[in-house]
């Protein structure tokens, strides 16, 4: 996989996390998977790539509304989120979009903005040897609206301290390029790894 970077100059450069530069799509797949098995509940995995970036508890809710479930939405996502930090140590980078890390470290400043929870934002970047390499990290903690809406970025690059416009991000689901569109700044799609059964 080769990252093309679109034309121009950027005064700073905006991440999300999972499957952008941790492989941790499928880890999160598992760990839904297993949480849902408790309550007899399904969940398609077609359905969980179109969801990729929307915050745990609204997945939950999502499922509610869709499938008819009555999942406890809070319980769900906690239990699902305790399952997936169990497998963090095996999250392996995506090797193209961290080598910019490394490479873009030092040189302009660099922020994580993620639908998922700080402490396992953290962890995930801690996994892959780059947690210290950006200037800030927003999680669901830091604002109102997940993706879609422009939110995650828009405080990523306050706290960068850079305007909107001058921010290239990297993502890997519609949600998210969504989310860039919206905050008026430009963005590169990672495709994420293929997964054979």
């Amino acid at each position: 996989m080769k990252i093309q970077l679109p034309e121009g100059q950027f005064d700073a450069y905006i991440f999300d996390c999972d499957g952008t530069l941790a492989d941790t799509m499928p880890l999160h797949y598992q760990a839904w998977c297993a949480a849902l098995k408790e309550h007899e509940c399904d969940f398609p995995e077609a359905l969980f790539y179109e969801l990729g970036g929307v915050p745990t508890e609204r997945i939950v809710e999502i499922l509610n509304e869709r499938h008819g479930y009555s999942l406890p939405v809070h319980e769900t996502a906690v239990y699902k989120d305790q399952l997936f930090i169990q497998m963090i140590p095996q999250t392996m980078p995506i090797k193209p979009v961290v080598e910019l890390v490394h490479e873009f470290h030092g040189l302009k400043p660099l922020a994580v903005a993620s639908g998922g929870k700080r402490e396992i934002v953290r962890k995930t970047l801690d996994a892959l040897g780059i947690l210290g390499k950006f200037q800030a990290i927003v999680t669901v903690e830091d604002y109102r609206h997940g993706k879609p809406a422009p939110d995650p970025f828009l405080e990523a690059a306050r706290q960068l301290g850079i305007t909107p416009e001058k921010c290239l991000v990297f993502e890997d689901t519609t949600a998210g390029i969504a989310s860039a569109r919206a905050a008026n700044m430009q963005w590169v799609l990672v495709q994420p790894p293929v997964h054979k059964p």
